[in-house]
């Protein structure tokens, strides 16, 4: 106890003997240089130049925006095409004696089929007696509707079901149309995705909008339904790729600070395409005028040719730093700031390095997709996140599909579970990163699978309650949709984090061809696909329990660190609903590390980390070094807990420093 006050002292005599010679070693201390081998890109630069100033605000709000609505015309206008209007066999002599509709299924048909009719001459019974005295006898011969069909057409004036005749045993075609619409999804993602990550993501977007329209004017003009089918593919291709363009344009403006913002200000975006495509659709009934006003209007995008800038980091990723640094020059006075003089000199230097970089990488072959199920813990946590974005995924399109079918106006139906969607994304926003993941996520699912099987026990007239309740489903899967992204972005280690997003993405993806065929199901029983897609919603909000948290937890690098991750799981951890909170903060991190180089580097120069030598040559370790090193071991340990959560939807990138779209998948 005695030994402290001394020490102490003298360090405190030392420190006013010599503040000259301390100034001057401060005055004389070498500026910390820039290494090189840091990664530089316009992360290091857009603090500087205001993460989201002016310029990204303006780009933001009248391109990237406004360019999200397309996906949502693409995905949803053929709900409203392929209605199904209430509809018999037509029998031609009926329709001579100019009675009404009611009248002529009533006589000509089976009571309850719609499908078969009555194989009599009704011309013989017609001269014998009026039609208002011919009583239908159930011992009567019944034929397929060789004539065709008539059609109710007091609610549903147009549609592809009427003029291609997709009733009976066609019925099932406009749900084919469907899962062509979604085939084409898998194979435009990855081909827009090569273009986007090598022509650049402004000309891919204009090549994908240019696709989108052909598809839709296709679509308009088909005279059979294999032509629009074919046509509905063509759209198909441009799912989700037009929605994802933009959208890394607009990720890749602006600073990692407001990447969590843009990307909910991008669903609502999406969501509010959708609102605007329920009015439309209302006052558009006819299915060939709704298909041209759903798509020609999008040619006034090319307009933005001349506006929407090619992206800076893409182009810096190509070494094309001249445009890059013109493009980087505009944000910069937009701003009203400066460019550094010094950036491009750094920015040669750079990329000259990350260059020599990927190279090396190249010839380095790394972990690849079979990495994520050789190790046991891995392979568990990849089938669950699988899973789990196979059945999220599914069960949002399949309720976004059946919405027009529930409560008795489609139109009110679908603008109701299209705006239900905004709260959803704006609670999900604020409470994922308080809560964490994994209990958000799996209470979400959980709650919206219940909702949608509960519908089961209501009776058939509960019309009301049975929209209330598939709005509620609604509602919790669209804020689950947005937590799967990041939380999976976060369990795979950094060396996967690509490949194992897009595999699960892209298996889930496929889910999407077989969603119709589930939606088809309620043509027998209208909740019967709401009870599929509600096992279907429980089952991968359960699996996901078993996922360990993310937040506040230092994240994987490797693989070796992601199979350790989450292998220690106990039933403690998976009960545990709220993260473990970490006292202190980041910033209280960098100012206590800063202290800690300030006591080794100056307060103890002439020691070995506090360290002094004895006489006979031993060393012995004074209370500043005790004082030094424990405070190392506290700071160790922090460091190990306050680790900097990735941003929302935080992108990966590919060796050369560019956002890989076909991770969005």
């Amino acid at each position: 106890m005695d030994d402290q006050p001394s020490t102490s002292s003298h360090h405190q005599h030392q420190d006013q003997q010599q503040p000259d010679n301390h100034a001057q070693k401060e005055q004389h201390r070498p500026p910390k240089k820039r290494d090189l081998n840091e990664p530089m890109d316009l992360d290091d630069l857009l603090p500087q130049l205001d993460e989201f100033g002016k310029y990204q605000k303006i780009l933001i709000w009248l391109i990237c925006l406004p360019a999200c609505i397309p996906c949502g015309f693409g995905a949803f206008n053929q709900l409203f095409m392929a209605e199904v209007p209430d509809h018999w066999c037509r029998v031609p002599e009926l329709e001579l004696s100019g009675v009404s509709q009611h009248v002529r299924r009533e006589v000509g048909v089976p009571k309850g089929d719609s499908c078969r009719r009555y194989a009599v001459n009704f011309t013989t019974l017609l001269e014998s007696q009026s039609l208002m005295d011919i009583t239908p006898n159930s011992s009567w011969p019944t034929e397929e509707c060789v004539q065709g069909w008539e059609y109710d057409l007091s609610d549903i004036s147009s549609s592809i079901v009427i003029d291609f005749s997709l009733v009976c045993e066609h019925a099932i075609y406009p749900t084919l149309g469907l899962a062509a619409l979604n085939a084409g999804g898998p194979i435009g993602v990855y081909a827009f995705g090569v273009l986007n990550d090598g022509i650049g993501r402004k000309k891919s977007f204009f090549l994908c909008l240019g696709v989108l329209i052909v598809g839709g004017l296709m679509t308009t003009f088909s005279p059979d339904f294999w032509t629009w089918a074919v046509s509905r593919f063509i759209v198909g291709l441009t799912i989700p790729a037009i929605y994802q363009i933009p959208f890394i344009i607009a990720l890749e403006l602006v600073g990692a600070n407001y990447r969590s913002f843009v990307t909910v200000l991008t669903c609502i975006f999406y969501t509010l395409g959708l609102v605007l495509l329920a009015g439309i659709t209302y006052f558009i009934r006819d299915w060939q005028i709704m298909a041209f006003a759903t798509s020609a209007p999008f040619l006034l995008y090319f307009f933005y040719w001349r506006c929407l800038p090619e992206s800076p980091r893409w182009l810096l990723a190509k070494g094309r730093l001249e445009e890059a640094s013109l493009i980087l020059e505009k944000l910069a006075a937009t701003n009203g700031k400066e460019l550094p003089a010094s950036f491009k000199q750094k920015l040669k230097q750079h990329m000259m390095l990350q260059r020599t970089r990927s190279e090396e990488r190249k010839a380095e072959k790394g972990p690849g997709v079979t990495a994520l199920c050789k190790t046991p813990n891995m392979r568990l946590k990849t089938t669950l996140i699988t899973l789990n974005w196979f059945a999220n995924e599914m069960v949002y399109v399949g309720l976004s599909y059946y919405g027009p079918a529930l409560g008795n106006d489609r139109f009110l139906s679908f603008l109701l579970s299209s705006l239900v969607e905004i709260p959803s994304y704006l609670c999900c926003w604020a409470v994922m990163d308080r809560w964490g993941r994994r209990w958000p996520l799996s209470i979400c699912m959980v709650v919206s699978g219940i909702a949608c099987i509960i519908t089961v026990l209501l009776p058939a007239d509960a019309v009301v309650l049975t929209l209330v309740l598939y709005l509620f489903a609604k509602f919790a899967i669209s804020a689950s949709f947005l937590i799967i992204y990041p939380f999976a972005g976060e369990l795979y280690p950094t060396q996967l984090r690509g490949v194992g997003i897009g595999a699960s993405a892209y298996i889930s993806g496929l889910g999407l061809i077989v969603i119709p065929f589930i939606v088809y199901l309620g043509m027998e029983m209208l909740v019967l696909p709401l009870v599929v897609m509600g096992v279907i919603s429980v089952i991968g909000g359960l699996a996901g329990l078993r996922l360990p948290e993310t937040l506040h937890t230092k994240l994987p690098q490797t693989v070796e660190e992601g199979e350790e991750f989450g292998k220690d799981f106990t039933m403690q951890d998976c009960l545990r609903c709220v993260p473990i909170s970490r006292q202190g903060s980041y910033e209280d991190l960098s100012v206590q590390l800063s202290e800690l180089h300030d006591v080794t580097s100056e307060e103890a120069p002439t020691a070995a980390e506090g360290e002094v030598t004895t006489p006979e040559g031993a060393t012995e370790e004074t209370p500043l070094g005790a004082r030094s090193r424990s405070f190392r071991k506290s700071i160790a340990r922090q460091s190990k807990i306050l680790v900097r959560q990735s941003s929302v939807l935080e992108t990966p990138y590919d060796s050369s420093g560019a956002m890989k779209m076909t991770y969005w998948y």
